[in-house]
């Protein structure tokens, strides 16, 4: 099946500007080199700490934002530096569900003129008529369709949410890239929405890429997950291989962080993993790994080479050099590269530690030869002379 969506080397650098001449002195790498693909009818979900990356990847997927570097296919067409003329023609099929349902509206427009943007915008005339169309809509996500002329103040959170889903679905797009969509909302509402989603997707065919960074939700609508860290993927896998067996540290401790609702766990040891120090600035991250500076698995080969998202699993990739769960590979050569990248990282550590124990023999050999020269020095001023015969004769005589 050909992929409905595929990205591939995508980055995002925001430019830093300094100075009254505006020159650019660094960039915030928001996005740093992703790949991935989205089949069509499947749901992509997407998640990380705050501050990874994940809401500027939807924008660049969606073309809300123009890419440094990259490539964003959509149906086999590159459409990553399409101009606004040239995307025109694909808004229809590709929309977005924003995070914030209070400023994501216009609230000095009433609901039937926020739904009914698009058709306006693409010169589509619906069957029936706009008005008839956008009431269809607004039964379709759970409000009621005499609410037409109202405002945005006058709804709840969760309804605003909801015109916002209606507004995304009105051209009946094959791609929707909600960012977010429930983090804003009332957990009681949170459950309404998501199924909401999973019940137009079966009704519609859709195919969704979902950001978000509650992972009950996640596990709940996706058929794959992306986990991202720092601008890049580490993990790319099905949700059950990625749940019951996680194979990159960072994975391993997003899922150990979820809270098991269980009365019987209550006061039982958590085998929570704590992180500690704080997630590395994207405008100089560190060189190799960049979870290495947080990782309790780092080797000096982390340090230095960065390591490739590649497949260790049937369907699930993975960027570590010591992988969660290593006895679970089954990928013909995965185990025998993981047993070569701790093999060479012990090489290098047995190399590093032999310099380091030759160079303090060296030091020690060179500080001994430094004091036995200071000691003749001094054993040769401090010894005084003995007097010669010719000295000794002159002295007699002049006595």
């Amino acid at each position: 099946m050909e992929p409905l969506l595929k990205v591939t080397g995508l980055k995002k650098h925001f430019p830093i500007k300094k100075g009254l001449l505006q020159r650019q002195t660094g960039a915030v790498k928001a996005v740093d080199g992703i790949d991935f693909e989205v089949l069509p009818g499947e749901t992509l979900g997407v998640v990380g700490e705050s501050g990874c990356g994940k809401s500027t990847m939807g924008r660049l997927i969606t073309r809300l934002l123009e890419p440094t570097d990259g490539r964003v296919e959509f149906q086999g067409k590159d459409i990553s530096h399409l101009g606004v003329s040239g995307m025109r023609p694909f808004r229809r099929d590709i929309q977005m569900i924003f995070q914030d349902p209070y400023g994501s509206l216009n609230p000095r427009h009433t609901v039937g003129t926020i739904v009914s943007a698009p058709f306006k915008l693409q010169g589509v005339e619906p069957e029936g008529g706009v008005k008839k169309e956008v009431q269809r809509l607004l039964g379709l996500v759970g409000l009621n369709p005499e609410h037409y002329n109202r405002y945005p103040h006058e709804f709840s959170g969760g309804q605003r949410q909801r015109i916002g889903i209606a507004r995304a679905l009105a051209l009946k797009p094959k791609l929707v890239v909600a960012d977010e969509p429930v983090s804003a909302l009332d957990v009681s509402i949170q459950a309404q929405v998501v199924n909401l989603l999973d019940d137009l997707q079966q009704e519609l065919g859709l195919t969704y890429v979902i950001i978000a960074h509650d992972l009950s939700v996640i596990r709940h609508v996706s058929d794959r997950i992306a986990v991202m860290y720092l601008g890049k993927i580490v993990e790319l896998a099905d949700r059950k291989s990625l749940y019951e067996n996680p194979m990159h540290p960072y994975t391993r401790a997003l899922m150990s962080a979820v809270p098991i609702p269980d009365p019987r766990r209550r006061g039982a040891k958590s085998d929570r993993i704590l992180l500690t120090g704080d997630v590395p600035s994207p405008i100089a991250p560190p060189p190799g790994c960049r979870f290495h500076t947080r990782c309790w698995k780092a080797t000096d080969l982390c340090k230095t080479q960065e390591p490739p998202l590649v497949e260790l699993r049937p369907g699930q990739r993975v960027a570590c050099h010591h992988p969660e769960n290593a006895e679970l590979l089954t990928i013909p050569g995965a185990r025998e590269s993981v047993e070569i990248t701790k093999a060479e990282a012990k090489a290098e550590a047995k190399t590093e530690a032999k310099a380091e124990a030759e160079a303090e023999v060296e030091t020690s050999a060179s500080a001994n030869a430094d004091a036995e020269a200071d000691a003749s020095a001094e054993a040769v001023v401090e010894t005084p002379a003995k007097p010669t015969a010719e000295a000794e004769d002159g002295d007699a005589s002049k006595a």
